[in-house]
């Protein structure tokens, strides 16, 4: 009716390998690290970083080369503290961009390597940003902009849209017989 003891083992073990299975999915899935790569910081200042979060990636060329670490406001920009790994040179004429995955994916942030020689350090600052692009501004945009309807009157000296009018302007307006 009891168990053996190898079967209590092999029960225990079981357990014990789903538990510490389990424990590390959670630490995959939520991205957190147990052990930091040897790294060092740089900062960029960008006027729009909406959607940008800690932890997003870094990359160059597409591939990881660091993490966001801190995002904060600093004279009216947003200052974003990134952490690249040891060994990965980023010029001082390089360009940090906001960019997205797909067309609603995570954000990250992409730097193209310019054509300096000189090096950032520990603690320097990315001079040049691209900002995030954000889908509701353009979208705001494009709904506050004249529609070509709009234009074709303006330009035509405000005259009615009655399609008539475009083509002879001496024509007579088109009556209703039902009236």
């Amino acid at each position: 009716m009891y168990a053996s003891r190898t079967t209590q083992l092999i029960v225990g073990v079981f357990a014990a390998l789903g538990i510490g299975a389990m424990g590390f999915l959670s630490l995959r899935l939520g991205k957190i690290e147990l052990f930091t790569p040897p790294s060092y910081q740089i900062y960029a200042n960008f006027d729009n970083v909406a959607g940008l979060k800690d932890g997003a990636d870094i990359e160059i060329a597409g591939v990881e080369v660091g993490k966001v670490i801190g995002i904060s406001l600093a004279q009216e920009r947003a200052r974003v503290t990134m952490r690249l790994n040891l060994g990965v040179k980023i010029d001082e004429d390089a360009i940090a961009a906001v960019r997205t995955r797909g067309i609603i994916g995570d954000k990250y942030i992409a730097i193209s390597p310019g054509p300096g020689e000189t090096y950032l350090a520990n603690g320097s600052t990315l001079r040049q940003t691209e900002s995030s692009f954000v889908l509701e501004d353009a979208i705001g945009q494009l709904i506050s902009s004249p529609s070509t309807g709009d234009k074709a009157k303006s330009q035509s000296g405000g005259k009615g849209s009655d399609p008539s009018s475009i083509f002879d302007p001496v024509a007579p307006k088109a009556t209703n017989p039902a009236k």
